[in-house]
């Protein structure tokens, strides 16, 4: 029989505890032999659980344990969940994780300890919630060469915008649905200022391009100051506001970032609301390839959870496939040598002035129009410019001119 433990019992872990015994003996069935969870870590009592036999407070159980082969983290965080799975991996136990900040942050290393000791570090769950997303990229599409992928990859930020978009919702409205449909925490600043984004788009990144890629190197922006008549100046423009987490290989090095776009109906992406998240992969022999659903919630996680854990127990050995190396040097591009296109919302003193300047920095300008906009609010897209001289010019119209808006316009 194998034996696993589950470190954690809060929404993700007690969802991985429910999913394994509700299709347990299928599990079994697929792995070709008995499994069952010997012991679930948790500082909390939870004497009326079924399982209560099976709680433990003390991380040395599982660590000194022979019987216990493959664990799954679900504590999330990096304290103490780093130390956790560090400790475990170097004992020649497989783990597997849904916690995408331990991945962004430590991935490299804890996959390095994991192939030194033949055994498995597994995340499936890390980017996608219950969307496939990590397997297919080192399994089935590694034939191609992945130059590009973005996605929509954080479901509360898409269901504020959804909101804001279909029923004319304001930003601090549609943000207090969230939270009160429990999408949203009390806290929202992981979700709305994109850094929840940003650890999955640098996990994705650095699988794809084989080196790590940190959070912090980064340019990171949350939707926090979109507003309804950008909204509305999108849909003129025959599109949707997304959050678009996105990395492109860019020679040698790798360009990522997180940010809000002007998205054209015409992507797949412009059509994923609510919660839902999707994913584009861009393949040198596939094309775009994408993956949808839903990118979080307590069962489509612990699915995910729970596939990792059916294939740790069946391996063997490491997989190789499922690695990038450190990154030492810089490998990420600075943003402010990108090109991007970008539209703008503006109050002006004098409109068909402040036109004339933005042309003469930015060229031929699409000008955009929305049903009520005021006699002195202007808008536009701009054709593709360098992101550090945009900034500087930003400075030039202001003073003839507020900025009311700035957003990407990307490609996908």
């Amino acid at each position: 029989m194998i034996k696993i433990a589950v470190m954690g019992y809060g929404v993700v872990g007690s969802g991985t505890v429910e999913v394994f015994y509700k299709n347990h003996s299928n599990i079994s069935a697929k792995i070709g032999d008995d499994i069952d969870i010997k012991y679930i870590l948790d500082l909390r009592d939870f004497d009326d659980s079924p399982y209560k036999d099976k709680f433990i407070k003390d991380f040395g159980l599982i660590l000194n344990d022979p019987e216990i082969s493959v664990v799954a983290e679900v504590i999330g965080g990096l304290n103490p969940a780093y130390n956790f799975v560090k400790s475990l991996l170097e004992a020649g136990k497989s783990v597997v994780t849904s916690n995408k900040e331990l991945v962004a942050e430590k991935g490299a290393e804890l996959l390095q300890i994991a192939r030194e000791k033949n055994v498995n570090f597994f995340f499936e769950a890390s980017v996608g919630g219950g969307i496939p997303i990590i397997r297919p990229l080192h399994h089935c599409l590694s034939a191609n060469e992945i130059d590009e992928i973005a996605g929509i990859l954080n479901g509360t930020t898409n269901f504020i915008l959804t909101k804001m978009i279909n029923d004319g919702m304001e930003f601090d409205d549609a943000l207090a649905l969230a939270q009160k449909l429990g999408y949203a925490e009390r806290d929202p600043s992981a979700d709305v200022d994109g850094h929840d984004a940003c650890r999955k788009i640098c996990i994705l990144a650095s699988l794809s391009f084989g080196k790590h890629i940190y959070p912090e190197k980064v340019h990171t922006e949350g939707i926090t100051k979109i507003t309804l008549q950008d909204v509305q100046y999108c849909s003129s423009f025959g599109g949707a506001v997304k959050l678009i987490g996105w990395a492109k290989k860019i020679d040698d090095k790798a360009a990522v970032m997180v940010c809000p776009a002007f998205i054209s109906n015409e992507s797949q992406l412009a059509s994923v609301n609510d919660v839902f998240n999707a994913i584009l992969v861009r393949g040198d022999a596939t094309g775009d390839v994408v993956f949808y659903g839903k990118g979080a919630g307590k069962l489509p996680t612990a699915s995910a959870v729970v596939s990792d854990i059916i294939m740790a127990a069946k391996m063997r050995d490491n997989s190789k496939s499922l690695y990038w190396n450190s990154s030492e040097d810089e490998f990420t591009v600075d943003h402010s040598t990108l090109y991007n296109k970008f539209y703008l919302r503006l109050i002006c003193k004098n409109k068909e002035k402040v036109l004339s300047i933005a042309e003469e920095m930015w060229g031929k300008l699409k000008i955009l129009h929305r049903e009520g906009e005021e006699d002195n609010e202007a808008a536009f897209i701009t054709d593709k410019i360098n992101e550090e001289k945009f900034k500087e010019d930003c400075r030039i119209i202001s003073g003839d001119a507020e900025i009311k808006g700035v957003i990407r316009v990307l490609d996908y």
